[in-house]
């Protein structure tokens, strides 16, 4: 079966990913993408690798025609999935729907004004939403059809955390983590501009930044965490370690069981027991990779991930695929290699 999927918000660095995933999808068919600045343009407007590859134009956000569309994935900016998604309901539309917004992701409106510093304004919503990590929250409810696709950092974070969450011990987590400049999303700002960004390594939004609400969200206040963001002088993927001091002392045998519990039936989540990951094997990819190091009662968790994929776009189509009733890796992964042809 195919389902017709729109996609709104679609001209940025995210939704050219999901462009691409959408089209080599072999149970979807992306019927229409939305933009503002480029409506009426060919996506490869925005998307220039696109060129030769997909015959669709752009579509005005307010020209989108619903009737026919089975599921919707909003790649819109924060501040804006909390009135797309609540157009989206008024105008009959009762299918699924990914945002990857945070306006959904917080599951208590003041919270959410405290640290996007504006009032939510589709609170009735928020009952409803999911927040879509899924190899934490899933399977979702029967009746769940509003997924909020979680932040790129929020991602590593707890995944990398809930292990450790799991054990019910009050410990302190400091944490420091690097990303590419995609992160930044495709306006130019001074901290993207290549000449300042080359080269450089630069912290910001220290110990204050939003996807913390997240973490703390999903792992509990029992993990006290201290973030430090740091911008990187690369294109994509985030890698970061957690480093703290157990109460007693612990094994890598120890952490290898609790990662392995946790994570042995996730197709995107592979371990490195012993071996913090590196950030060049998950580029273009849909996984994270997780690695731990322990040394009597210090541990240290390595994480990386492709923000703009598992951090981002792969992750909604996860989602997607899960809402839609398919294997959560349907279009994610590389089809296994044929078996050799054995010559009688």
């Amino acid at each position: 079966m195919i389902s017709s999927i729109a996609l709104l918000h679609g001209a940025g660095y995210v939704g050219g990913e999901l462009v691409k995933l959408l089209l080599r999808h072999p149970h979807a068919s992306l019927e229409a993408v939305t933009s503002r600045t480029y409506a009426g343009e060919p996506l490869s407007a925005a998307h220039p690798a696109l060129r030769s590859q997909v015959s669709l134009d752009f579509t005005a956000p307010d020209d989108l025609d619903l009737s026919g569309i089975d599921a919707v994935v909003v790649a819109a900016e924060h501040g804006r999935g909390m009135i797309v998604v609540p157009a989206l309901r008024r105008q009959g539309f009762t299918g699924p729907i990914v945002d990857l917004s945070a306006d959904f992701r917080l599951s208590d409106a003041t919270t959410y004004a405290d640290w996007y510093g504006v009032p939510h304004a589709a609170q009735d919503l928020l009952p409803e939403a999911i927040y879509g990590l899924p190899e934490l929250c899933a399977p979702y409810p029967p009746d769940g059809r509003l997924i909020a696709n979680p932040g790129c950092y929020a991602t590593g974070l707890s995944l990398a955390l809930a292990p450790i969450a799991e054990q019910q011990v009050p410990v302190s987590a400091h944490i420091t983590a690097c990303t590419g400049a995609s992160g930044s999303g495709a306006s130019p700002s001074a901290a993207t501009h290549f000449p300042d960004r080359d080269g450089n390594v630069r912290a910001y939004r220290v110990l204050s930044h939003r996807h913390t609400a997240e973490v703390q969200q999903t792992v509990g206040t029992h993990i006290d965490l201290s973030f430090v963001p740091v911008s990187g002088p690369w294109t994509r993927g985030i890698w970061g370690t957690v480093q703290m001091t157990w109460p007693r002392g612990l094994s890598e045998d120890d952490l290898t069981e609790w990662f392995t519990s946790a994570y042995e039936k996730s197709a995107f989540v592979r371990l490195s027991p012993g071996a913090l990951p590196e950030l060049r094997p998950v580029v273009d990819t849909p996984f994270v990779d997780l690695g731990w190091h322990v040394s009597g009662r210090r541990v240290v968790i390595g994480f990386a991930l492709d923000n703009l994929m598992k951090g981002a776009a792969s992750q909604a189509v996860q989602n997607l695929n899960i809402l839609l009733g398919l294997r959560d890796t349907t279009g994610l992964l590389a089809p296994a290699p044929r078996s050799p042809a054995v010559i009688a």
